[in-house]
């Protein structure tokens, strides 16, 4: 199997936050992590400090008594950074839904970027899920860089675009 990204060594995903689930998910992380599907051959640690993390994955409804403690584990994330909803209780309330103590599904609290469905979700779907969160967050970090670059040199990012698009084919350039 190859890396998910040869740029990459490790990509660090932050043990998942269990806002107030019945730990199925959380069950399934961690079966991700075992030698059966052994994310870690990909180049993807867990990591136990959300400053040392690159996602977020965070599992059930947000209960009331959780909303600042996720909101204050996102803001300590260095950017960019992503967040992964797991499991139909984080992404939509299922059989949570309306219940006097939640406030209501992640993305009401932060802004979601991969939503992991299922109940539980399979650790194929999770693996797939943080692949996913990867790729978006590469491209993030690549357009800084393009923008970082196009500061500097004066150039709009379209002449960039196209000047990196000529290098990377070889064309010579008019």
């Amino acid at each position: 199997m190859r890396r998910l990204s040869s740029e990459v060594n490790f990509f660090c995903i932050s043990s998942s936050i269990n806002s107030g689930s019945c730990n199925g998910c959380d069950i399934e992380i961690i079966a991700s992590l075992c030698p059966r599907y052994d994310i870690e051959r990909f180049g993807i640690k867990l990591v136990g400090s959300p400053r040392h993390a690159d996602v977020l994955l965070i599992t059930g409804p947000v209960s009331r008594q959780m909303v600042d403690k996720v909101k204050r584990t996102y803001e300590q994330m260095p950017d960019p950074k992503a967040v992964i909803c797991v499991g139909n209780c984080a992404n939509t309330g299922d059989v949570f839904y309306e219940s006097y103590n939640l406030v209501g599904p992640v993305d009401k609290i932060l802004p979601v970027d991969v939503y992991v469905i299922g109940c539980p979700p399979r650790p194929e779907n999770i693996i797939h899920g943080i692949s996913k969160a990867l790729t978006k967050k590469n491209y993030i970090e690549i357009e800084g860089l393009l923008k970082k670059i196009a500061r500097h040199t004066h150039l709009t990012l379209a002449e960039l675009d196209l000047y990196l698009w000529y290098s990377e084919t070889g064309k010579i350039l008019k």
